[in-house]
Protein backbone atom coordinates (compact mmCIF):
# COMPACT_ATOMS: atom_id res chain seq x y z
CA UNK A 1 0.00 0.00 0.00
CA UNK A 2 2.87 2.15 0.89
CA UNK A 3 5.46 1.06 -1.44
CA UNK A 4 8.31 3.59 -1.55
CA UNK A 5 6.53 6.73 -0.57
CA UNK A 6 6.43 8.36 2.87
CA UNK A 7 2.78 8.63 3.41
CA UNK A 8 2.55 11.38 6.56
CA UNK A 9 -1.07 10.46 7.49
CA UNK A 10 -0.13 6.47 7.39
CA UNK A 11 3.03 7.16 9.45
CA UNK A 12 1.45 9.16 11.94
CA UNK A 13 -1.47 6.49 12.74
CA UNK A 14 1.37 3.77 13.12
CA UNK A 15 3.95 6.32 14.72
CA UNK A 16 3.33 9.70 15.68
CA UNK A 17 7.05 10.26 16.67
CA UNK A 18 7.59 9.67 13.65
CA UNK A 19 6.10 12.39 11.60
CA UNK A 20 7.50 14.95 13.94
CA UNK A 21 4.69 14.87 16.91
CA UNK A 22 7.33 14.10 19.63
CA UNK A 23 5.08 15.92 21.94
CA UNK A 24 1.95 14.64 24.00
CA UNK A 25 -1.28 16.23 23.37
CA UNK A 26 -2.25 17.21 26.96
CA UNK A 27 -6.25 18.53 27.28
CA UNK A 28 -6.13 17.22 30.75
CA UNK A 29 -3.68 18.90 32.44
CA UNK A 30 -1.76 16.57 35.20
CA UNK A 31 -4.01 13.67 35.60
CA UNK A 32 -4.32 10.89 38.01
CA UNK A 33 -4.41 7.84 35.66
CA UNK A 34 -5.05 5.32 38.61
CA UNK A 35 -8.17 7.37 39.40
CA UNK A 36 -9.49 7.42 35.66
CA UNK A 37 -8.85 3.60 35.54
CA UNK A 38 -10.44 2.67 38.61
CA UNK A 39 -13.35 5.06 37.35
CA UNK A 40 -13.95 3.66 34.14
CA UNK A 41 -13.67 0.15 35.94
CA UNK A 42 -16.22 0.89 38.36
CA UNK A 43 -18.28 2.36 36.17
CA UNK A 44 -19.22 -0.80 34.16
CA UNK A 45 -19.97 -2.70 36.70
CA UNK A 46 -23.86 -1.74 37.37
CA UNK A 47 -24.36 -2.69 33.18
CA UNK A 48 -22.34 -6.26 33.77
CA UNK A 49 -24.80 -6.13 37.43
CA UNK A 50 -27.79 -5.91 35.04
CA UNK A 51 -27.26 -7.75 32.22
CA UNK A 52 -26.20 -10.48 34.42
CA UNK A 53 -29.05 -11.00 37.01
CA UNK A 54 -31.71 -8.55 35.63
CA UNK A 55 -31.97 -9.10 31.67
CA UNK A 56 -35.54 -8.44 31.03
CA UNK A 57 -35.77 -5.38 33.84
CA UNK A 58 -36.84 -1.47 32.27
CA UNK A 59 -33.46 -0.65 34.11
CA UNK A 60 -31.34 -2.95 32.35
CA UNK A 61 -32.76 -1.97 28.73
CA UNK A 62 -32.75 1.70 29.74
CA UNK A 63 -28.60 1.31 31.08
CA UNK A 64 -27.38 -1.52 29.29
CA UNK A 65 -28.97 -1.67 26.21
CA UNK A 66 -28.93 1.95 25.48
CA UNK A 67 -26.47 4.30 23.80
CA UNK A 68 -25.39 5.24 27.65
CA UNK A 69 -22.36 3.42 28.27
CA UNK A 70 -21.30 3.63 24.15
CA UNK A 71 -21.77 7.34 24.23
CA UNK A 72 -20.05 7.91 27.73
CA UNK A 73 -17.26 5.66 27.55
CA UNK A 74 -16.86 6.36 24.13
CA UNK A 75 -16.54 10.07 24.68
CA UNK A 76 -13.97 9.24 27.30
CA UNK A 77 -11.95 7.36 25.10
CA UNK A 78 -12.44 10.43 22.07
CA UNK A 79 -10.36 12.37 25.17
CA UNK A 80 -8.34 9.93 26.35
CA UNK A 81 -7.01 9.29 22.49
CA UNK A 82 -6.64 12.35 21.96
CA UNK A 83 -4.46 13.57 25.27
CA UNK A 84 -2.63 10.52 24.37
CA UNK A 85 -1.58 11.63 20.34
CA UNK A 86 2.24 11.85 20.12
CA UNK A 87 5.11 11.17 22.27
CA UNK A 88 7.14 7.85 22.17
CA UNK A 89 6.02 5.12 20.91
CA UNK A 90 3.78 4.16 17.94
CA UNK A 91 1.87 1.08 16.76
CA UNK A 92 4.05 0.02 13.74
CA UNK A 93 6.30 -2.42 15.45
CA UNK A 94 5.96 -4.80 18.55
CA UNK A 95 8.96 -2.42 20.50
CA UNK A 96 7.10 0.63 19.63
CA UNK A 97 3.51 -0.45 21.27
CA UNK A 98 5.76 -1.75 24.01
CA UNK A 99 7.27 2.11 24.58
CA UNK A 100 3.41 3.36 24.12
CA UNK A 101 1.18 1.29 26.39
CA UNK A 102 4.78 2.01 28.87
CA UNK A 103 2.46 5.36 28.99
CA UNK A 104 -0.12 5.61 32.07
CA UNK A 105 -2.67 7.51 29.67
CA UNK A 106 -2.47 4.97 26.67
CA UNK A 107 -2.23 2.20 28.90
CA UNK A 108 -5.63 3.58 30.67
CA UNK A 109 -6.99 4.52 26.64
CA UNK A 110 -6.35 0.60 25.97
CA UNK A 111 -8.55 -0.77 28.66
CA UNK A 112 -11.31 1.85 28.06
CA UNK A 113 -11.25 0.47 25.18
CA UNK A 114 -11.77 -2.84 26.25
CA UNK A 115 -14.38 -2.27 28.75
CA UNK A 116 -16.68 -0.36 26.13
CA UNK A 117 -16.07 -2.98 23.67
CA UNK A 118 -16.70 -5.83 26.45
CA UNK A 119 -20.04 -4.39 27.06
CA UNK A 120 -21.38 -3.57 23.73
CA UNK A 121 -20.49 -7.85 23.25
CA UNK A 122 -22.34 -8.49 26.39
CA UNK A 123 -25.52 -6.74 25.42
CA UNK A 124 -25.27 -7.65 21.96
CA UNK A 125 -24.97 -11.66 23.46
CA UNK A 126 -28.54 -11.18 26.00
CA UNK A 127 -30.09 -9.51 23.36
CA UNK A 128 -28.90 -12.39 20.91
CA UNK A 129 -29.96 -15.19 23.08
CA UNK A 130 -33.04 -14.05 23.64
CA UNK A 131 -34.34 -13.45 20.23
CA UNK A 132 -32.91 -17.00 19.41
CA UNK A 133 -35.25 -18.50 22.97
CA UNK A 134 -31.64 -19.32 24.57
CA UNK A 135 -32.39 -19.38 28.35
CA UNK A 136 -30.57 -16.80 30.20
CA UNK A 137 -29.11 -19.60 32.74
CA UNK A 138 -27.27 -20.81 29.88
CA UNK A 139 -25.59 -17.44 28.79
CA UNK A 140 -24.32 -16.41 31.91
CA UNK A 141 -21.11 -18.39 31.88
CA UNK A 142 -20.56 -16.60 28.57
CA UNK A 143 -21.22 -13.08 29.90
CA UNK A 144 -19.01 -13.72 32.62
CA UNK A 145 -16.55 -14.48 30.66
CA UNK A 146 -16.78 -11.61 28.35
CA UNK A 147 -16.40 -9.54 31.29
CA UNK A 148 -13.17 -11.02 32.25
CA UNK A 149 -11.97 -12.35 28.69
CA UNK A 150 -13.91 -10.74 25.95
CA UNK A 151 -12.69 -12.96 22.88
CA UNK A 152 -13.45 -16.39 25.08
CA UNK A 153 -16.89 -14.84 26.27
CA UNK A 154 -17.93 -13.95 23.00
CA UNK A 155 -16.44 -17.81 21.55
CA UNK A 156 -18.45 -19.79 24.16
CA UNK A 157 -21.66 -17.67 23.02
CA UNK A 158 -20.99 -18.21 19.57
CA UNK A 159 -20.37 -22.02 20.19
CA UNK A 160 -23.61 -22.23 22.46
CA UNK A 161 -25.55 -20.01 19.62
CA UNK A 162 -24.52 -22.44 17.15
CA UNK A 163 -25.52 -25.18 19.34
CA UNK A 164 -29.11 -24.19 19.67
CA UNK A 165 -29.94 -21.76 16.91
CA UNK A 166 -27.68 -23.95 13.90
CA UNK A 167 -26.55 -20.62 13.06
CA UNK A 168 -23.22 -19.57 11.83
CA UNK A 169 -23.83 -16.23 10.95
CA UNK A 170 -24.44 -13.23 13.09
Amino acid sequence: MFQGRTDRFALFVFSPSSCGLKKTINLLGKMDWELVFKIANISVLPGWFLLILFPNQRATKYVAHSYLYPILLGLLYLILMINSLGGEGGMDTLDNLKVSFGRDEVLVLGWVHYLVFDLFIGAWIVRDSSALKIGHIRIVPSLILTLFAGPIGLLSFLILRWFYAKKLTL
